[in-house]
C-alpha cells in the first residue's frame, strides 16, 4: 500500500474524503431546498393576505375595504399584495376559490351516493352548520349577498364557481329521490333553491339579528327537511295517494 508525501495512505485519504462527502450530503438532505423554503414562505404570505382580506371585507364591506388596510393587517407592505393579486376583485375571487370551492366539491360528491334523501340531507345540514355557519365561509357568502349586485363580475364568478354547481348537485339529488319515490313535489326538482332556502335565510338573519334573536340554524334546517319529507308521507297516506 503506497503512502503520500504526508505519510497517509492513499486508501486512508480516499476513505476520509468519502466520509466528508457523505457527511455533507447527509446535512444537505436534512435541509429543505431553497426553492421549497421560498415556496413555503410564499404560500404562508398568500394565506396571511387572504385571512387579512376576509377580516377587512367583513368589517368594512367590499366597497369600503382598502388594500392598504389589508396589507397593514397582514403585516406586509402594500406593494407586496400585487405580487400575488392583480387587484381587490381578484383577491376576493381567490377568497371564494380557497374558502368555498373545496366545499362545493364535497357537495358534488354526495350527489352520486346511493342513500335515502333524508340521510343525505342530514349530511348537508351538518356540512352547512359546521363548515359554513361556524367558519369565515359564512362571511364570504354574506358579502356576496350584500354587495354582489354592485360588482357583476364578482357575482358572475361566484355563480359559476359556487352557486350553479351547488344547485346542479342539489337538483340531481332531488331528481334521484323523486325516482325512488321519496318525494312527490316536482317543484323541488325544478327549483332546488327551495332546499337551500333555509341556509340563505340563516346567513341573512344571523348577520342582521343575531344579537337580538340568534337563529338555531340546525333546528331550522331540520324542521324544513321534516316538512319536505312529511309532505310525501301525507300524500301516500291520503285516500287515493300513491302507496
Amino acid at each position: 500500500m503506497g503512502k503520500t508525501a504526508t505519510g497517509k495512505t492513499a486508501t486512508g485519504k480516499t476513505a476520509a474524503g468519502k466520509a466528508a462527502t457523505d457527511k455533507t450530503q447527509a446535512a444537505s438532505s436534512r435541509q429543505p431546498p431553497a426553492s421549497a423554503a421560498r415556496s413555503k414562505r410564499q404560500n404562508e404570505r398568500r394565506e396571511a393576505i387572504l385571512t387579512a382580506a376576509l377580516a377587512e371585507f367583513s368589517e368594512r364591506g367590499f366597497s369600503a375595504a382598502r388594500l392598504d388596510d389589508v396589507a397593514r393587517r397582514a403585516g406586509i407592505a402594500k406593494g407586496t399584495i400585487y405580487l400575488y393579486f392583480r387587484d381587490k376583485e381578484s383577491l376576493f375571487q381567490d377568497l371564494i376559490r380557497t374558502r368555498l370551492v373545496p366545499l362545493v366539491g364535497t357537495i358534488e360528491r354526495l350527489r352520486d351516493v346511493e342513500v335515502p334523501l333524508g340521510a343525505l340531507a342530514e349530511r348537508l345540514i351538518d356540512l352547512f352548520v359546521d363548515e359554513v355557519m361556524a367558519t369565515p365561509r359564512c362571511d364570504v357568502i354574506r358579502l356576496m349577498i350584500a354587495e354582489g349586485r354592485h360588482f357583476p363580475k364578482l357575482a358572475e364568478f361566484y355563480y359559476r364557481e359556487v352557486l350553479a354547481r351547488v344547485m346542479e348537485a342539489l337538483g340531481a339529488l332531488l331528481w334521484r329521490a323523486q325516482q325512488r319515490g321519496e318525494i312527490d313535489a316536482e317543484a323541488l326538482v325544478r327549483f332546488p333553491q327551495l332546499l337551500a332556502a333555509p341556509g340563505v335565510m340563516a346567513i341573512v338573519w344571523n348577520g342582521l339579528f343575531a344579537q337580538f334573536a340568534p337563529l338555531d340554524v340546525r333546528a331550522l334546517m331540520q324542521a324544513h327537511l321534516n316538512l319536505i319529507l312529511r309532505s310525501r308521507a301525507a300524500s301516500s297516506a291520503s285516500p287515493g295517494g300513491s302507496r
